[in-house]
This record gives structure tokens, C-alpha cells and sequence, in this order.
């Protein structure tokens, strides 16, 4: 059953606020949740939303944040290491993006749009904070497997977060985006708005490191 969510507050008013329905409607918006579970859009259904939701229909864009919430979530996880984090990182970015849905160019891929909102919130959250990155969000394994293989498994979890949470923050973003999120590198590129050679560049960089950072404990692991 479908709940409200905790009302979402904007960042400051625009300057262009009476001139958007969408920027009018920010302050008092709630939006809908329901569970989880990734939806895969149908493309003209989703056009069709995007169209109402730009003119200020709040349900049409409620169905687009049932749609896209979880790879949001997933990937502002990934970029910042807690979950509690990332939660106020989607609404966050939902309100960007209901703010300024009117000048989102559909000729683009909306989620790959969301993505970029994603990617650049997490990452002002990350120059915000210069802390360490929480590792206490780990999924615990199943309660059925015995004591000493969960403890195992997340400290193996735990050693590959700590390797990613140690990456820089733009080779952290290449790597979730292609290892969580299964985007291309054309896509990633678009996210980030880099050329293709420097994603390759940063992946390589990334997997580099997390080999070089691992390596040493599955060697000692192995003793």
C-alpha cells in the first residue's frame, strides 16, 4: 500500500519560481512511496508522464519516482558508502528534479538524467563532509549460514567498501555507475559529462586500485 512520504522542502527559492508550476508546487510537495522494487518504464508511457508531471501533475511524477527510486538510491549509496545518506540524497534530487523537470530535454534518456542529478548531489554531499565513509550499512548475509562464514563475508564486504570508499570521489562515481548500475560507457560519459576515454580512464584507475587494495588480504587470506 502506498504511504506518504516525509514532505520534501526546496533548497532555496529560484528566481524563476512564478514563471514554474513545478517550482511553485516545491515547497508543499510529498510524494508518494511504495516498495522498492525497479520498475522498467515503458518508453511511451514514460514520455507520456513526463510530459504531465513538467505541466505540474504531481501523480504523473509520483509514478516516475516509483520508476526510477531504487537506481537513485543504489547509486548515491555507492558513491557515498550509508544508506541513511543516500536516502536524503534522493529526495533531494527528486525535488531537483521535480523543480526542474520543464527543462529536461526529452531527446535524452531521463534516467540517465537522474543519474547526473544523482551523481553531482552525492558528490556535494561527499566535499560537504570530508569524513570517513560509514561501513555499517553492509546487507547482513542470510541468518541460515553458520556464524563463521557471516562473519567472513562481511569482513570481505567490509575490506571492498573500505577499497571503494577509498577511491576518489570521480573514480568512485565511474565505478558504481558501471559495476552497480550496468550503464555503458556512452552512458556514463553522458552522466558525467566527460568524454569516453576518460571513463575508461577513471574505470581502469578504479579497478586498478581495488585490485592493488584487495590484493594484499585475499594473499594474506590465503596463508
Amino acid at each position: 500500500m502506498a504511504r506518504l512520504v516525509r514532505g520534501c522542502k526546496p533548497c532555496g527559492k529560484s528566481r524563476n519560481a512564478e514563471t514554474s508550476p513545478n517550482k511553485q508546487a516545491s515547497r508543499n510537495v510529498v510524494f508518494v512511496e511504495r516498495p522498492y522494487n525497479h520498475v522498467d518504464a515503458n518508453p511511451r508511457e514514460e514520455a507520456e508522464r513526463i510530459k504531465a508531471a513538467s505541466q505540474g501533475n504531481l501523480g504523473a511524477f509520483a509514478e516516475l519516482v516509483q520508476t526510477h527510486r531504487m537506481r537513485v538510491l543504489r547509486t548515491a549509496t555507492g558513491v557515498l558508502g550509508s544508506v541513511d545518506e543516500a536516502e536524503d540524497v534522493a529526495q533531494d534530487v527528486f525535488i531537483k528534479a521535480w523543480e526542474h523537470l520543464p527543462d529536461y530535454d526529452p531527446r535524452g534518456s531521463f534516467a540517465s538524467w537522474l543519474y547526473r542529478i544523482t551523481v553531482n548531489t552525492a558528490l556535494d554531499v561527499l566535499r560537504k563532509r570530508r569524513a570517513d565513509i560509514s561501513l555499517d550499512d553492509a546487507q547482513l548475509p542470510s541468518s541460515k549460514e553458520d556464524p563463521e562464514g557471516m562473519a567472513l563475508r562481511k569482513d570481505e564486504r567490509q575490506r571492498v567498501q573500505a577499497a571503494i570508499a577509498a577511491l576518489p570521489p570521480a573514480a568512485r562515481a565511474a565505478l558504481i555507475l558501471r559495476e552497480y548500475e550496468q550503464l555503458s560507457y556512452k552512458e556514463i560519459a553522458d552522466v558525467l559529462d566527460i568524454p569516453i576515454g576518460t571513463v575508461m580512464s577513471r574505470l581502469n584507475y578504479a579497478r586498478r586500485a581495488l585490485s592493488d587494495s584487495l590484493a594484499p588480504e585475499h594473499n594474506a587470506a590465503e596463508v
